[in-house]
């Protein structure tokens, strides 16, 4: 065996041992939760949807709906109450799900606002939040996502107010 058939035979043996140890190294990983799993299958499905929709908007706003009929309580009724406000200050938004959750998109698609129920993540409260292509920008800071427990009517004000400003 000449001296470069050795070091070829060298170098695979250690690529193959640092393949070994990268394979070893990535079963300790936990990887992603249950949530997020399913919140990723939740998205193909979407994208599978959006294609056969072709930006349909009744049958965007079905989804959403049946969506948020699905939502355990105070969620749902949140939902509902977001979605009377939402195409209210926005009927230019087109209504559609976004990972499993009510998101409100603009004409080229790309979501603007959404809501994250509590019962999606188990958490202490739901989200309404915006994405970068809402119109919210107001100097070098500015919130772009909110914590929910419930909506009152100044809550309400205020999520009007944003969503109009934020398709403006």
């Amino acid at each position: 065996m000449n001296t470069q058939e050795k070091t070829q035979k060298s170098t695979t043996r250690a690529l193959a041992g640092s393949a070994r140890e990268r394979a070893a190294s990535s079963k300790k990983s936990q990887g992603f939760s249950a949530e997020e799993k399913a919140a990723m299958r939740e998205r193909a499905k979407e994208l599978k949807a959006e294609e056969r929709m072709n930006k349909n908007r009744a049958e965007g706003e079905r989804v959403l709906l049946a969506a948020i009929a699905a939502l355990p309580e105070p969620d749902r009724s949140m939902g509902k109450r977001l979605h009377a406000i939402i195409t209210t200050s926005a009927p230019a938004l087109a209504p559609k799900t976004w990972y499993g959750m009510p998101a409100y998109a603009n004409a080229e698609g790309k979501v603007v606002c959404y809501f994250t129920p509590a019962s999606k993540f188990n958490s202490r409260y739901a989200t309404f939040g915006f994405n970068d292509d809402a119109n919210l920008d107001d100097g070098a800071l500015w919130p772009t996502s909110f914590a929910l427990k419930e909506l009152t009517a100044a809550a309400e004000a205020k999520i009007a107010a944003l969503v109009k400003k934020a398709v403006s």
